[in-house]
This record gives C-alpha cells, sequence and structure tokens, in this order.
C-alpha cells in the first residue's frame, strides 16, 4: 500500500509539472509604471489582472485560449498573441509606450512583430489613397499594398495561427477601408452645395441658425461629451480659435449628446471653458443637420462658406496642420 501511495503521489506530482509546462507564462518589467495591475484583456473583458510585485515587475502564470489579446496598463493599450506554453517577457516604459516595447522568451518573435508594427504603420500609408476619384483606384491601391503586407508576414516565419489571425485582420481591415472610403465619396458630393440648416440651443442663451453666421466661413465641431477623441481635439481647437479669433470666420460646435447628458454637456462647456459658439443639437444622431452630413462617427469637421455653401464636409481636424493652410489660404 505505501508503494502505491508513493507511486500515485508521483504520479499527481508529474501531472502538476506537465500542466503548469503547458501554462501561460507573462512576465513584465515596467518603468514609469500608470498602475499596479497589469489587465489583459479580450476586447472589453478582462481575461487577467496581474499585480505588481515590487518595483515595476508584473508575473504569472495562467491557462489561457490562443489569439489576440489586449495589454492595459491604465492608460494605453498594446496588443498581444498570447498561447499556452509560451514564456514570454516584456519590457516597457509606460512614458514612451509603443516605442519601448520589447519582448524576449517563448513567443516573443510574434509579438515583437506585433509591436514594430505599430512603431512603423503610419496614416500617411493610405492617407494619400482617400484622394483617389474612384472606388476601383482605391480598391487596387488598398489590395497592392496589402499584398506587400502579406508577403513581408510570410517572410517572417511565424507562428501559423498567429499568420492566419494576421490575414483575417487584413481582410477585416480592407472591408473597413473600403465602407470608409464610400463614405468619403458620398461626402465629396456634397462638397460646393447648399449646406442644410440648424437652428439649435445656444449655451451662451436663445437659439442660433446657420443663416446667422452669413457672410463668415463656418467651421462645424460635431462632438460629445463622452467622445475622448473629440475631447483630445479641444486643445488644438482652442489655439486656432485664438489664432483667428479676429478674422471672418465662426467656430461652431455642435452636442450631439442624448437628453439625458444634457445637463453634462452645459457643465462640460463651463468647466473646460469652451469657446466659439456652443450648440446643442434637438435630436442628437437624428437631428436633420446631423443625417444631412451622414454623421455616424464623431469628432467631425464640416467647413461652410459665406454663402453657406460647404467647402469641406469632412474638413480636418484641428490637430492637424493642413487645417490652418488651408485657413490662412481662404482669410488672407
Amino acid at each position: 500500500m505505501k508503494k502505491l501511495g508513493l507511486f500515485l503521489f508521483a504520479f499527481v506530482i508529474s501531472n502538476v509539472g506537465i500542466a503548469q509546462e503547458t501554462l501561460l507564462k507573462f512576465e513584465a518589467d515596467v518603468t514609469n509604471r500608470n498602475g499596479d495591475i497589469l489587465f489583459i484583456k479580450n476586447n472589453r473583458i478582462i481575461v487577467k489582472e496581474i499585480k505588481v510585485q515590487g518595483d515595476g515587475h508584473f508575473s504569472a502564470s495562467f491557462d489561457i485560449k490562443e489569439g489576440m489579446y489586449q495589454l492595459y496598463d491604465g492608460a494605453e493599450y498594446s496588443e498581444l498573441f498570447l498561447k499556452n506554453g509560451y514564456d514570454l517577457k516584456m519590457k516597457l516604459d509606460a512614458k514612451n509606450f509603443d516605442n519601448s516595447i520589447t519582448y524576449s522568451g517563448i513567443g516573443a518573435k510574434e509579438n515583437n512583430y506585433l509591436a514594430q508594427k505599430i512603431r512603423t504603420q503610419s496614416s500617411s500609408d493610405v492617407e494619400s489613397f482617400f484622394e483617389l476619384p474612384t472606388m476601383e483606384e482605391f480598391a487596387a491601391k488598398m489590395t497592392e499594398k496589402q499584398n506587400a503586407d502579406i508577403a513581408k508576414l510570410d517572410a517572417e516565419k511565424l507562428d501559423a495561427g498567429f499568420v492566419a489571425l494576421q490575414k483575417k485582420a487584413m481582410q477585416a481591415e480592407m472591408l473597413e477601408m473600403k465602407m470608409y472610403f464610400a463614405e468619403k465619396l458620398k461626402q465629396k458630393k456634397l462638397n460646393n452645395t447648399q449646406a442644410p440648416s440648424f437652428d439649435y440651443e445656444n449655451h451662451a442663451g436663445g437659439k442660433t441658425k446657420l443663416e446667422d453666421l452669413r457672410g463668415k466661413y463656418v467651421y462645424i465641431d460635431v462632438w460629445a461629451t463622452w467622445c475622448g477623441p473629440c475631447r483630445a481635439e479641444i486643445p488644438s481647437l482652442q489655439k486656432i480659435e485664438a489664432k483667428y479669433h479676429d478674422k471672418k470666420i465662426a467656430f461652431v460646435s455642435i452636442s450631439v449628446d442624448e437628453q439625458k447628458d444634457y445637463e453634462k454637456w452645459k457643465k462640460f462647456v463651463v468647466e473646460k471653458q469652451l469657446g466659439g459658439i456652443q450648440l446643442y443639437a434637438d435630436k442628437n444622431w437624428m437631428s436633420d443637420f446631423i443625417k444631412a452630413f451622414g454623421i455616424n462617427s464623431i469628432p467631425r469637421f464640416i467647413l461652410i462658406d459665406p454663402t453657406g455653401k460647404v467647402v469641406n464636409a469632412d474638413a480636418d481636424r484641428p490637430s492637424n496642420p493642413k487645417l490652418q493652410e488651408q485657413l490662412d489660404a481662404l482669410l488672407k
């Protein structure tokens, strides 16, 4: 019986060892960290919380389904490819997030590929494609770029599952880009046409119509208090407003906040000392002006001329230097 007991004990210990080897082992050394917990997420679902151990060192072993995940440090995200059996070690300076991420250990090659992809990709890679006149030309350019990206991916000789997921993501991105380009074509058709009007509540009191601003260029920011990218543009917009405050241009911000957030909007305008003309759309996303411009994502910027005609139905953002170049040319 003692021998049998020892045999069973050894069998159990042996299987525990095998089980441990098949788990994902993840370590991270983070300088200038934003918090004491790293979150491994599958989109919005938290898969694992890893608490700090010592000075910026995080470590955990856990079971995970093979696939793409996001590492969130409390302020920023990074993409990860994870699977059981990986022994992955990460180094990160949270103050230089994307540019500092490096990996070593089992699984490093795939994740360093992701980190490098983030560092080298640029919106300018495809920005010029959106100036093409037809969907056929746009699709041809996108296909050419995608084929080059696939060739580069195949040359890296990475994990087959990882490669398959990357190619699937490329196809999804292609579809999204085509849909976005189709929307851009629709928006371009609005250029040089008479802009639809609006008659919205003004935060300063009363109501304001587009016709009230005739004789000036009108730069419109469609936004909402809950929209992170919208809020990120506020400092740049304030600088633009200051630069052109004595020029023939009105800066109008139209909130599409829902009625439940009406008081939040009123308070936000005061607390953030928002300038320009602050308006509240009467039916948020279903407001006639919003629907006329086909707005389904924000922030969205629109430029209208002094006669009420649309100069650009999808104008550059305040943070884009091209906006000032255009305004300088129009207001000289």
